[in-house]
């Protein structure tokens, strides 16, 4: 997906995600790291760090800012690079790996920068695992919410496109050589020879 279908997808994952993490829910329990995956999954790099950059920002500026803004922006920005490997992989099992894998880069980048940057726990391998342990509760909620909003994406994706088919057509991109593509990934040249037989 690009160009306008891109920008459009990007505005309505940002505003969805700021609402949510606006509304009252468990703690973590938000689309942000899903729709970090999906927006790597189906948009151009670019637009698609922008969905959780963006959705971070804008509710965080909301809510409060907090010390490690830098921290969370950084790793959902990584995060959208993990969604990329679903441009290939589309099944659940692919989704479901790299939504693990995210929540787990996330409860790993987080924890050690309260670890490092905070007062709570002692500068020792002890206080880090201590640090892990107190936030299990938050990575399980995490966990559940990525895999969750993932399904609810991934999902209606899969759905919409099989209801309304030109929706997951990519003819707006181009192989190495320019060539444009057409849905089922045949170039323009191939395509027309087709349609001679």
């Amino acid at each position: 997906m690009s160009g306008v279908p891109a920008r459009i997808t990007a505005a309505l994952l940002v505003v969805v995600g700021v609402l949510l993490r606006l509304a009252p829910h468990p703690w973590n329990m938000t689309p942000v790291g899903a729709s970090a995956l999906f927006a790597g999954a189906r948009l151009p790099l670019p637009v698609a760090i922008a969905v959780p950059v963006g959705t971070l920002a804008i509710s965080d500026l909301l809510i409060g800012m907090h010390s490690l803004w830098w921290v969370t922006w950084g790793t959902v920005a990584i995060t959208v690079v993990f969604g990329t490997v679903l441009r290939e992989r589309t099944g659940p099992l692919a989704i479901g790996t790299v939504t693990v894998a995210g929540s787990l880069l996330f409860f790993l980048t987080t924890n050690v920068a309260v670890w490092v940057q905070g007062g709570m726990y002692p500068k020792t391998i002890g206080g880090l695992v201590e640090c892990f342990v107190a936030a299990v509760p938050f990575f399980q909620n995490s966990l559940v919410g990525d895999l969750l909003w993932s399904g609810v994406l991934f999902g209606g994706w899969a759905l919409a496109t099989r209801v309304v088919p030109m929706l997951g057509r990519d003819d707006l991109e181009h192989d190495v050589r320019g060539v444009g593509t057409g849905a089922l990934g045949r170039t323009d040249a191939q395509a027309e020879h087709e349609v001679g037989r």
